[in-house]
């Protein structure tokens, strides 16, 4: 489905199994510019399988100028148990350089903004590279509060695998 937006010549859609390949090169330009490439082991069957399989674990939306992609979205659903209440996480959002500054990454959250009051959620939530600048401007720029009391932990690999084992 498209969604028109307020800036010009520029509209939101639903992705669907047919992007993903383009999913998989937003993606990998996004680790890019993270300095994170060599950790994206993702394939398309893998993007396939998550985003648009059986169960669906994340939904992604394609920002388009002209028709041309420029941008997408990934996020799912998370629930806080203190407002009682679903809310958005926003996994990634990227936008490519030549598209920065004008309005696109606005329209973007924006949408999702309104996607969660659309779906009675208490909250939309991200995180950001702490070195990333541009972003931490931007964002506090439309209101976003950094969580500062709030440290992101995270296990995978080994870690992950022995956790499951009880080790």
């Amino acid at each position: 489905m498209m969604h028109k937006t307020w800036l010009a010549d520029f509209s939101i859609r639903d992705a669907s199994a047919d992007d993903v390949p383009l999913i998989l090169s937003f993606i990998r330009e996004l680790a890019e510019y993270e300095k994170r490439s060599s950790e994206v082991v993702a394939n398309e069957t893998v993007i396939r399988q998550n985003l648009f399989g059986e169960r669906r674990f994340a939904e992604v939306i394609i920002g388009e100028f002209r028709n041309d992609p420029v941008s997408f979205a990934v996020f799912f659903h998370n629930f806080s148990t203190f407002l009682g209440k679903p809310g958005i996480y926003l996994e990634d959002l990227y936008v490519q350089p030549g598209m920065r500054g004008l309005g696109v990454g606005k329209t973007m959250l924006s949408y999702l903004a309104n996607l969660a009051l659309e779906r009675d959620c208490g909250r939309l939530e991200w995180s950001v590279l702490g070195w990333n600048q541009p972003a931490l401007k931007f964002y506090n720029s439309i209101g976003a509060e950094p969580m500062s009391e709030w440290t992101v932990q995270r296990i995978t690999g080994d870690s992950l695998i022995s956790l499951a084992k009880g080790v």
